[in-house]
């Protein structure tokens, strides 16, 4: 049987600094790597940050000049991709020859987009950018189309992500199955005991291992001239954490993680993966294409395009 090691990484990014926040992130995937992990995730915005309970100053019809001097400092702590930072990325996992995933602010012209950023042992892989921005998330993310949704291939079993609430989507969760993934990755900031649950159901749903990282951040993690709903007190708690490992038929294989940061590693039996389908394959001898069926358009849609003589 083939066994994989899997690791997610637990920990608060850094807001407006994203050089600190890529030499943490580096050093968690050195030392994911150094547990034995061959796939290793980071949380949602880890690099460029997830700037939990700031308001960018805007109320309905209105926003403040306070709120774009923070959007401002947001914008320009975003990455390119590819660019610097992916290469850095790029070079540990050729280095330590495993598979990453990583959550992050991609800055594209004068939009900002939630990703999540595939890597290998050679290198940079390509992204997902989040189809559906969450609530207010829409103030400062742009939408994703369907031309960033890959699976990747690690030669031991498929890689694919859902950012956050993407996992709640089910058409969504449908055309991933579809491409066969068997590591759904789960780069997070819901740290409630309900999401939980949706890790279960998507792993028994697709039959897949779930690998869902989440942040644990503090206020004390934040600059201090910025001021969260939740209050200014240091030890104040933003996201709680919540990371998980899942197995292909539901079981909890490591956390949920409480409590602080950290790093949950999990050995992974993917012969679990066709033991789950033997009764259940959500687009496969489960489906019914004679009566639901669903088409997904992953043709790039971007705002101008050439005129075709």
């Amino acid at each position: 049987m083939t066994q994989l090691t899997a690791a997610v990484v637990q920990a608060g990014s850094k807001l407006f600094d994203t050089p600190a926040g890529l030499a943490k992130a580096l050093d968690l995937m050195r030392d994911a790597a150094g547990r034995g992990a061959e796939v290793v995730v980071l949380p949602e915005a880890f690099l460029g940050g997830y700037p939990k309970g700031l308001d960018f100053g805007v109320r309905v019809g209105s926003r403040t000049p306070e709120g774009r001097e923070t959007f401002r400092r947001y914008f320009e702590s975003a990455i390119t991709v590819p660019g610097p930072e992916t290469d850095e990325l790029g070079v540990l996992t050729r280095e330590l020859g495993c598979h990453a995933v990583v959550g992050a602010v991609e800055r594209a012209g004068s939009t900002l987009y939630c990703v999540a950023l595939f890597f290998g042992p050679e290198g940079y892989l390509g992204k997902h950018r989040k189809l559906m921005p969450t609530a207010a998330e829409r103030l400062i993310w742009g939408f994703g189309d369907g031309s960033t949704m890959p699976v990747v291939d690690s030669g031991h079993g498929r890689l694919g992500a859902a950012i956050c609430w993407e996992n709640y989507m089910p058409l969504f969760r449908t055309a991933m199955y579809a491409k066969g993934v068997d590591l759904w990755c789960a780069p997070t900031v819901d740290d409630r005991e309900n999401w939980q649950a949706t890790m279960r159901h998507v792993a028994l749903e697709g039959r897949c291992f779930v690998l869902s990282a989440n942040q644990y951040l503090l206020r004390s993690d934040l600059p201090g001239d910025v001021h969260p709903v939740q209050g200014d007190a240091p030890d104040t708690v933003l996201i709680g954490g919540g990371s998980t490992i899942v197995s292909p038929l539901g079981e909890v294989l490591a956390g949920p993680l409480r409590g602080g940061e950290g790093i949950l590693v999990a050995e992974l039996d993917l012969g679990d993966i066709p033991r789950g389908r033997f009764d259940f394959d959500a687009t496969g001898h489960y489906a019914r294409p004679d009566v639901f069926t669903l088409h997904v358009d992953e043709t790039p849609r971007p705002p101008t395009r050439p005129r075709t003589p």
